[in-house]
């Protein structure tokens, strides 16, 4: 029997160019939510600087005794060791066993296992040896920024002796794996893996050769899926309308982070400096995402004369006046870390208030919409309606409409940075439609609104749920946005029952 094919959906052209090295443009027009690719892995396997995970399922649980491989010695669940197809199996438990490469529990209270690091490079590394073609035509041409890695030397250094030597060494492989591929591998990991997670929800690490190569745009056209019931696979669709030829971008970073923040866990993580229009824009596309208020005047807003240099000035558009990077960043560390604070409190009613309290309390320091503002709106959407004190059902009128105005804020902002196919956008558009049901129903009681005016307000709440069970219904059905796209759809049946009912009685 012949394995499927690695790529068994292609709808995409490589192209290359000196700032972008290898990247991808669509092969002929596609329309939003069009399939592009369908990949599956080189390798799967743990994340780096994790705790102690099965090499089968990556489950971690703390409060339960560890469980080991009976051939090598190596963590593996009671029933990933019955499985003998998981990865771990695959040539894996051979090498760990010929070695006697054994494996040292931690202590406790330890949440960082240095000997599970080396697991998935010796994955990549078996992988290159059974399927050496695809090494040769699309792993090995993955960029690894080997001289930037080595600037890190405590990192590199980690690196070298956790996964290089030790793979060499207690793993009896120098014969077959030079200290220099194994640093190699490690550096396409480091720059070209993606998260992915289990049918469970535990996070593991996935190469993909082809769609790792994307190139990145702080505002992305495309949405990637993963699916752990198919062995991984990842799908990749086009969020917006795409040319013939257009590039092919994904978010590296997150969206909803400043410029600021997005260029530093770029250069850190990725080794270089976005140019994006977005990142080159003062106020990010008209949203002024990362814009202060003015402390000299009442109208204007402070934004970087340099977006992407991290030392520009900052000036009014109104007044001139002007803030150095570091007077900013000092401001910026202050709020963040007060955000930080509320985020750690227990979910609950406080930690609602003191949301709200921060919001009103940066009225006065940042532009309505700044990222610090969106997060704060954001983590308030998903509390209201949910904590014991603002349950859904319970809540007042105002506190509807307030958490309709959230939803409708947030999502401005996304409609500008991820347009189209978003996970994030579908998740608020379900949000929202919940208290538009509600307000509209009370209206109705109240004879506030008459039967069709409720008729209309619940079609428009029927417009929201379509479009996010649209946007989600692609999504493995075991994800949280696969369950979420279930819920959606049941709602949908609902309401339109609902719709249908109240047009037979006006009729």
């Amino acid at each position: 029997m012949t394995s499927p094919p690695t790529l068994s959906v292609n709808r995409t052209a490589v192209q290359w160019s000196p700032v972008c090295g290898r990247y991808l443009v669509a092969r002929g027009a596609a329309v939003g939510h069009g399939l592009l690719i369908e990949e599956l892995p080189f390798a799967v396997g743990p994340k780096c600087n994790g705790p102690v995970v099965c090499l089968g399922c990556y489950q971690f649980d703390a409060d339960t005794e560890e469980e080991y491989c009976s051939e090598c010695g190596w963590p593996l669940c009671s029933e990933c060791a019955q499985d003998e197809g998981n990865h771990h199996f695959r040539a894996e438990c051979r090498v760990l066993q010929d070695a006697r490469a054994r494996f040292f529990p931690l202590p406790k209270g330890s949440s960082h296992c240095p000997q599970l690091d080396c697991i998935l490079p010796l994955r990549v590394l078996l992988a290159k040896e059974t399927d050496p073609e695809r090494w040769d035509s699309q792993v090995e041409p993955m960029e690894h920024h080997e001289e930037e890695r080595k600037e890190d030397a405590d990192v590199w250094h980690a690196d070298r002796v956790n996964i290089a030597q030790y793979l060499r060494g207690p793993c009896k492989l120098s014969s077959r794996f030079s200290e220099e591929l194994i640093m190699q591998v490690v550096g396409i990991l480091e720059v070209n893996a993606f998260e992915a997670r289990t049918t469970r929800g535990f996070p593991l690490r996935c190469l993909y050769p082809y769609t790792g190569i994307l190139a990145h745009n702080c505002v992305p056209n495309t949405a990637r899926s993963i699916y752990p019931s198919e062995g991984y696979k990842i799908r990749l669709r086009a969020m917006v309308d795409l040319k013939d030829g257009q590039p092919l971008h994904h978010s590296y970073t997150y969206t909803l982070d400043g410029t600021a923040q997005r260029q530093r866990h770029l250069k850190q993580g990725k080794y270089f400096s976005c140019t994006c229009e977005r990142c080159q824009d003062p106020t990010e596309l008209g949203t002024h995402f990362s814009s202060l208020k003015c402390g000299q005047c009442t109208e204007g807003y402070q934004v970087p004369r340099q977006p992407t240099d991290s030392d520009s000035s900052w000036n009014c558009n109104n007044c001139g006046a002007s803030s150095s990077q570091a007077e900013v960043e000092t401001l910026l560390q202050s709020l963040q870390s007060e955000v930080n604070k509320v985020q750690g409190l227990e979910m609950g009613a406080k930690r609602l208030e003191e949301a709200e309290r921060l919001l009103r309390k940066y009225k006065s320091l940042l532009h309505p919409l700044h990222f610090i503002a969106t997060g704060l709106r954001q983590l308030l959407i998903e509390m209201y309606g949910r904590v014991q004190g603002y349950e859904m059902v319970q809540l007042p009128e105002h506190q509807l409409e307030r958490k309709v105005e959230l939803c409708r804020q947030v999502l401005g902002v996304l409609n500008v940075f991820e347009p189209g196919l978003s996970r994030t956008r579908a998740m608020n558009l379900y949000e929202m439609h919940v208290p538009l049901v509600l307000l509209a129903k009370n209206g109705f009681i109240a004879s506030r609104l008459s039967g069709g005016e409720l008729r209309t307000r619940l079609v428009d709440a029927i417009d929201l749920l379509k479009e996010c069970v649209e946007i989600l219904e692609c999504e493995d059905k075991s994800s949280q946005e696969g369950v979420l796209c279930g819920v959606a759809a049941q709602a949908l049946k609902q309401l339109l029952l609902s719709v249908e009912g109240l047009g037979s009685e006006l009729n």
